[in-house]
């Protein structure tokens, strides 16, 4: 997916507004999965921050899942794959310490924490992930890294893997998102 001119003309508008301080993606970052991922990302948000703390714990549409565990997959999907890009951005040596993939155990664990630590622990992972995307040079994003379970992960991949996940949560959600009516911005 490929920016439109009115998006480029956003852009450029909204660097000139920042000034020369601000930092920005690398020119080789997949700029149309970014933004698809970043919409993906806002959706996610709103839909999330429409559920009250007691709607967090009702039924998603996924059998036997609380509407709490996919969010809990939400926010360390979005850790785990700042941690993996921060890998290759820090030049690490050798395969990461983790998989590419969000464990049981976490799950569980996240599961227990408090409506608003879950909350923010959405916001902050996400956050860190585009931090760390947006960090990366041209070189680092046609990278390639193996985790600790030997599977191999295109970081070039990372931003459509996490609009995938996103939208696949959200509908799960069971909050009246269907195909129909995803946002043009997010439909895949």
């Amino acid at each position: 997916m490929n920016p439109t001119p009115q998006e480029d003309q956003a852009r450029a508008a909204l660097r000139a507004r920042q000034g020369m301080g601000a930092r920005y993606d690398a020119p080789a970052a997949p700029a149309g999965d970014m933004l698809l991922a970043r919409r993906a990302t806002a959706f996610f948000a709103r839909k999330l921050n429409e559920l009250t703390d007691a709607a967090l714990d009702l039924p998603s549409s996924r059998p036997g899942l609380p509407r709490r565990h996919l969010i809990v997959i939400a926010g360390y999907q979005a850790r785990m794959l700042a941690e993996l890009v921060a890998w290759v951005r820090e030049g690490q040596a050798g395969p990461p310490p983790r998989r590419a993939n969000v464990e049981p155990d976490e799950i569980a664990w996240g599961m227990t924490l408090p409506s608003h630590a879950l909350r923010n622990l959405v916001r902050h992972a996400v956050v860190h992930l585009d931090v760390e995307w947006r960090d990366l040079s041209d070189r680092q994003w046609e990278q390639t890294v193996t985790d600790a379970g030997g599977v191999a992960l295109s970081i070039r991949e990372t931003p459509m893997i996490r609009a995938r996940t996103l939208r696949e949560i959200v509908m799960d959600l069971d909050v009246g998102v269907t195909t129909a009516n995803l946002p043009d911005g997010i439909r895949l």
